[in-house]
């Protein structure tokens, strides 16, 4: 009886060992494989980290070179003055103060840079920083006491005013944000303008609309355009006009009118330039609104006498015709005496008198086309805003023009006092001329 119990439980112990030896097995095995794996995966996350460093390491050099090249600017011309560099992103737009001390400046980045005009032949730039928060601005304008300014907001399709502080010596100062009129536009903004009366605002979308609002933001009249859509809107310098292009083969010009307490009265048409044959790219003033200047799809440029009376009817004056050097979308700016005609069109700049001579092209300005370009105040400079930089170039075509009818108004002075005033007036300039010419400066052409 006892030998037969045994047999059950020596199997039974034997039967336990088995199992516990086999769990330990599985366990050694199981460690094993671990171990195995993590070394595997930390022999292949070692490969891939090195090569990456070594990526890195053959990159570092080369990136930086690369970066440093882009933000330099290889446009060199006989005209330039200098390039105004700060920005990191591409700008999109500048203006000019009304006092003649700054230009403005706004890019992608949120950045809004004013420059000194006085620095524009220096060797270094400095600049007064301000930013656009959660926003970017796309087009900018100057107040008429240059002590604010108003941009389009990309994002929010709106326009918001800035204030420029003063420093205690009088200088400008902070940079700050004020208020930000109600979204009004469905479509794009593609400019805005500020009278330089400081009565009312203007902002022109992509669309048919164009709006014009109080300094506080109150919406004063809306009007259709019908260009079908438009293509650029502005304010005239003199402040009573607003005039818009598009589709439409004509330049719309209206006066924007208040009654003698100041209150606002009406927007009405006030004249047009009609002769182009396609839809018009863009136009331009002069200071007084006595000249204008349009381009056109149709591959031409005009030039027009408006110092007309349009309250009776009568029609702007065709003075000239030109043909636009290029294809394409374009810019179109006058100086302020009228004399000179700069356009913007593809990467070049074409510039000439307002009849059409003295032509000059200026190639490859920007690695893509002009975002804006304009005459300073005193119209000794041309200013082109493209890629990161805002070249200066020496107004040589206005100083020609300037001798030029400096010299057919000698002729016909009657009297001898006036012909000696015209005269020393045509060495001043001549003597500019030459000096700009033939001088040096930083390497550049300069003039006093």
């Amino acid at each position: 009886m006892d030998q037969e119990n045994s047999v059950p439980a020596f199997a039974v112990t034997a039967a336990v060992g088995a199992v516990v030896l086999l769990i330990m097995l599985f366990f050694t095995m199981s460690r094993k494989t671990t171990e195995n794996e993590e070394k595997e995966e930390d022999k292949n996350d070692s490969k891939p980290a090195n090569k990456q460093e070594k990526q890195a390491n053959k990159k570092v050099k080369p990136a930086g070179k690369t970066k440093v090249k882009s933000q330099q600017s290889t446009f060199a011309h006989k005209w330039l003055a200098s390039s105004l560099k700060g920005h990191g992103a591409r700008i999109l737009d500048m203006d000019f103060s009304p006092n003649g001390k700054y230009v403005i400046t706004v890019a992608e980045d949120r950045s809004i840079l004013m420059w000194s005009t006085k620095e524009f032949e220096q060797k270094e730039h400095k600049s007064i920083r301000g930013n656009v928060d959660l926003d970017h601005a796309t087009r900018v304008k100057f107040s008429p006491d240059s002590k604010a300014f108003a941009v389009s907001l990309g994002n929010a399709n709106t326009v918001r005013v800035f204030r420029i502080g003063k420093k205690d010596d009088g200088s400008p100062g902070n940079i700050t944000g004020a208020i930000d009129f109600p979204q009004k536009h469905k479509a794009e903004i593609i400019n805005v303008g500020i009278a330089s009366n400081g009565k009312y605002i203007m902002t022109i979308s992509s669309d048919t609309t164009m709006i014009v609002w109080s300094i506080k933001g109150d919406v004063l009249n809306e009007i259709n355009t019908n260009h079908m859509n438009n293509s650029y809107g502005a304010v005239s310098p003199c402040g009573r006009f607003v005039a818009s292009s598009g589709f439409t083969p004509d330049v719309k010009v209206w006066e924007v009118c208040f009654t003698k307490t100041g209150d606002f009265q009406e927007v009405k048409r006030a004249f047009e330039l009609k002769g182009h044959s396609a839809g018009v790219y863009c136009f331009g003033f002069n200071n007084d609104s006595t000249r204008m200047a349009s381009a056109s799809k149709d591959g031409t440029w005009k030039y027009w006498d408006t110092n007309i009376r349009y309250d009776m009817n009568q029609d702007p004056y065709l003075l000239f015709t030109g043909k636009l050097p290029l294809s394409g979308p374009c810019l179109v700016s006058l100086s302020p005496d009228g004399r000179t005609v700069a356009i913007a069109q593809e990467t070049s700049i074409y510039v000439c008198n307002s009849s059409g001579n003295d032509e000059e092209l200026i190639e490859n300005v920007h690695s893509e086309p002009s975002a804006q370009i304009g005459f300073d105040n005193s119209g000794k400079y041309l200013l082109s805003a493209g890629d990161k930089h805002v070249h200066v170039l020496h107004n040589i075509t206005g100083y020609k023009a300037t001798i030029e009818e400096l010299i057919g108004l000698e002729k016909k002075a009657s009297g001898q006092a006036m012909k000696e005033r015209i005269r020393s007036q045509i060495r001043d300039s001549q003597a500019a001329l030459d000096r700009i010419q033939g001088g040096t400066s930083n390497g550049h052409a300069t003039v006093q």
